[in-house]
């Protein structure tokens, strides 16, 4: 069985090595995401409760973390990395981590989550093009990719360009 925590003293290694498995040779991973995920955890950004792990068994199996970007003026949560052991893609570790992420968050009264993905797989969490809100992201190249998944406190005025936090430009 699946059980989803939130992580705990002691994870940080296991999480990273498993971001390092989970991204070696997914064709769209910078090879940054374990590093990415450290430096997130050091910053003001940071959302502890929102440091989601999958285990089964006491293993790790799964992760995924929001932390804050900035929206304007606003402090808006954005979703990644998420990252699952690459032997056990495709047995719904992965949806399951979205699910409580999106939980957690609706359950903060954060009104929206923010990630670059693939439209197709993430259309299923309820994430639509981030464009339709009047939400840019940083780089203008990201925007087909670039999407929202409005939460119960959405507010219209949220529009403009989303700065993820300094900790997505880590690198090894």
């Amino acid at each position: 069985m699946t059980v989803i925590r939130r992580e705990v003293e002691g994870d940080a290694p296991l999480i990273h090595a498993l971001h390092d498995a989970a991204f070696a040779t997914a064709p769209h991973a910078s090879g940054t995401e374990a590093a990415i995920v450290d430096a997130l955890r050091d910053g003001e950004d940071w959302v502890p409760q929102l440091s989601l792990v999958a285990e089964i068994d006491g293993e790790p199996v799964g992760h995924a973390v929001c932390s804050y970007g900035r929206l304007g003026d606003e402090r808006i949560l954005g979703l990644g990395p998420i990252g699952v052991d690459p032997a056990l893609h495709g047995k719904g570790i992965g949806s399951a981590l979205m699910h409580a992420a999106i939980a957690a968050a609706d359950a903060r009264d954060e009104p929206m989550i923010i990630l670059l993905g693939d439209p197709d797989y993430y259309r299923r969490f309820g994430f639509e093009p981030a464009s339709r809100y009047g939400i840019e992201p940083q780089e203008p190249d990201w925007a087909p990719a670039f999407q929202v998944r409005r939460l119960a406190t959405w507010r219209e005025d949220l529009r403009g360009r989303y700065v993820y936090s300094p900790g997505f430009d880590a690198r090894n």
